[in-house]
């Protein structure tokens, strides 16, 4: 069982930074990826960005050149660096845990956090 924990949301000018973090517990040993995800109310949850255990990163192509993911493997947690948001990424941003798949030896399961909400004023 994999917990995680999201903090670092708030309200910020468009134009501004934010950083979010999000920390994995329990048993990780089988991450093949961890990533962001957001969902606006009224919409789907989308993509934002997805790391690697090697670094691997993949984006959205709407933060693009603004967000970047990171991760600090010793403490088992992801970052989101928000650079220049817009109120268009206003939405509740959530922390995924993506397990390898069952020829590994894993379950190949998803985890995800509770959310934090992240509010971008023009």
């Amino acid at each position: 069982q994999v917990e995680l924990v999201e903090s670092g949301g708030g309200s910020v000018q468009a134009g501004g930074s934010l950083r979010l973090s999000c920390t994995a517990s329990g048993d990780t040993i089988c991450t093949r990826y961890m990533g962001w995800y957001r969902q606006a109310p009224g919409e789907e949850r989308e993509l934002v960005a997805t790391i690697t255990t090697d670094d691997s990163t993949n984006y959205a192509d709407s933060v693009k050149g603004r967000f970047t993911i990171s991760r600090d493997n010793a403490k088992n947690t992801v970052f989101l660096q928000m650079n220049s948001p817009k109120p268009e990424d206003t939405a509740v941003y959530y922390c995924n845990l993506h397990e390898k798949g069952l020829g590994t030896g894993c379950h190949g399961l998803s985890y995800w956090g509770k959310g934090t909400q992240v509010t971008v004023s023009s």
